[in-house]
């Protein structure tokens, strides 16, 4: 067996995201499966090697030394002035993250990063451009099109069980404690619009590429956004204000015809089987899935229901859905994203997810949070470089 290494320039490993996804559960769960075999017929497998960056030297010390690794800097220009490094990966606050990718850039690295890639459009197709340029690989982190329900839903789609989708709904969020009698579930800086915080910024990158790699491309955006908890308590429990929004009402049209009305809040208390739910409704079918189960209804199989509110209801809707099958076995969804990025890095592989379609989520945000500032409907203009 041939062991090919890989370095990987990992920032931000010390926030929640950077540590748990990307560097416990992917990097060293590669790791642990004996690195990733790059189907070659000779045994070669890619061996990623992370080197950790960061500003808190004991939280990065303490990391290293837990996992048994011996490379950690908190002097990122001199991580990236090391030849030997081939990756730089980036899950920083988002306010850091386009410096520290113009620099990564410069210095000829292939480029891995968290969404969203930059704070504004412009910044982001920035980017895009700038790693065109310079010939390196580059990708955006879109995990939840690789999670088991999103990934049976795609199954449904392309079998054709729906017909024509006429509508897709989501729901997701949970209530994030406001830090004063529990602490809060998020970091502070998520609440702090100068950070660069929000619901928005966050979530509508995710909703692009859901919709746009499932459904088709997003074509105008309709939002309201609110802050909902003015007032939060931050790590070391000082009072501050929330100047960033926790919730947004989205209503986006499909290439295609199809409309998508997506609710993201961290102010509401969770009533359904998972975080986020898609509901998709078609002529010949409907299926709600989660990022782990999917359930159908055929219109075989749909029943008939009566609106009487004179009388109680004497059966369970939920009870007349069936559950898709796994079909096959799934692995962690950043993992896998992942080794797609790492094999299009050793093998040139195809790879869709890139800073452009980075781009394509920040737009979005910004032209969702337009849309709820002047009360408006937006036309989404298809990116190109």
């Amino acid at each position: 067996m041939t062991r090919k290494t890989v370095r990987i320039a990992m920032n931000g490993v010390t926030g929640r995201m950077g540590y748990r996804q990307h560097l416990v559960r992917s990097i060293l769960a590669i790791r642990e499966q004996g690195g990733l075999d790059l189907g070659l017929g000779d045994g070669t497998v890619l061996w990623p090697e992370p080197v950790l960056v960061g500003r808190r030297e004991h939280a990065l010390k303490e990391i290293a030394e837990h996992h048994g690794l011996t490379e950690w800097s908190t002097d990122l220009d001199a991580v990236l002035a090391d030849e030997t490094v081939d990756i730089y990966f980036d899950a920083q606050v988002t306010s850091a993250r386009e410096e520290a990718i113009r620099k990564a850039i410069a210095a000829g690295k292939h480029i891995y990063t968290e969404k969203p890639s930059a704070t504004g459009l412009d910044a982001a197709l920035g980017l895009a451009r700038l790693a065109r340029d310079a010939g390196i690989k580059h990708g955006v982190v879109q995990d939840k099109i690789f999670l088991p329900g999103l990934l049976k839903l795609k199954r449904l789609i392309d079998g054709g069980f729906f017909g024509e989708i006429l509508s897709i709904r989501g729901e997701f969020g949970y209530w994030v404690f406001e830090g004063d009698w529990q602490d809060a579930q998020r970091p502070s800086w998520n609440y702090r619009a100068e950070d660069g915080g929000g619901i928005v910024v966050d979530m509508f990158p995710h909703w692009e590429y859901v919709l746009h790699e499932l459904f088709g491309r997003v074509t105008t955006v309709q939002s309201h956004v609110t802050t909902h908890i003015p007032q939060r308590w931050d790590e070391q429990g000082k009072p501050y204000a929330a100047t960033a929004d926790d919730a947004a009402y989205g209503i986006f049209q499909l290439e295609g015809g199809a409309v998508a009305q997506i609710n993201s809040s961290w102010a509401v208390r969770v009533n359904r089987d998972e975080l986020v739910e898609f509901q998709v409704d078609g002529t010949h079918g409907s299926a709600v899935a989660g990022l782990r189960n999917c359930r159908m209804q055929h219109r075989s199989a749909t029943p008939k229901p009566v609106w009487n509110p004179d009388l109680p209801v004497t059966h369970s809707f939920r009870d007349q859905w069936q559950e898709v099958p796994d079909n096959d076995t799934y692995d962690n969804g950043f993992k896998t994203q992942w080794e797609l990025f790492l094999r299009h890095v050793a093998l040139d592989e195809p790879y869709a997810w890139d800073l452009l379609a980075g781009a394509r989520g920040v737009q979005l945000a910004e032209l969702g949070l337009k849309s709820s500032a002047e009360g408006r409907r937006y036309d989404v203009p298809e990116l190109s470089l």
